[in-house]
């Protein structure tokens, strides 16, 4: 399992301010959970830790931000009080806050952590990077599986 830094703000995970939007940055094709070709999460927010779109990954990833997940109120507000806070609007970065049925790319650690606290989202698993499987298992990803529409 990768590890994430944080301090006192909490892990850097899913912070939107990793790379300002609007510079997304090419990566070669990833797979996915399922064993296809990774799926676009959201260009609507733009997401993912590359800002591509996907749940994309590489080494410099200390996050793993692979989960495609779609927000709940309830996961939104777990984050909150982990110290990230996803729905508060942060212009300087492009990034405009994420509401309940947006998609974003989650650190798949962040993504089991709200899964012990009983708030963990639903995932898209055609968009969810197959490195999401060094952390979640695949039994359990598709006990929360939503389709992609």
């Amino acid at each position: 399992m990768r590890g994430t830094e944080g301090g006192p703000a909490g892990p850097p995970e899913d912070r939107p301010d990793r790379r300002p939007a609007g510079h997304p940055v090419a990566r070669p094709e990833g797979r996915n959970v399922v064993g296809g070709k990774l799926l676009p999460c959201s260009v609507a927010p733009l997401t993912g830790f590359f800002r591509d779109g996907c749940c994309n990954t590489a080494p410099e990833d200390f996050g793993l931000h692979t989960v495609c997940a779609e927000m709940t109120e309830e996961f939104l507000e777990f984050s909150k009080r982990r110290g990230n806070d996803l729905s508060t609007p942060r212009p300087e970065y492009g990034f405009a806050g994420l509401r309940p049925g947006d998609r974003w790319c989650l650190c798949a650690a962040r993504w089991q952590e709200a899964l012990a606290a009983g708030c963990a989202p639903p995932v898209l698993l055609e968009a969810t990077h197959v490195a999401t499987l060094e952390v979640v298992g695949i039994e359990v990803l598709r006990l929360h599986a939503v389709d992609l529409d």
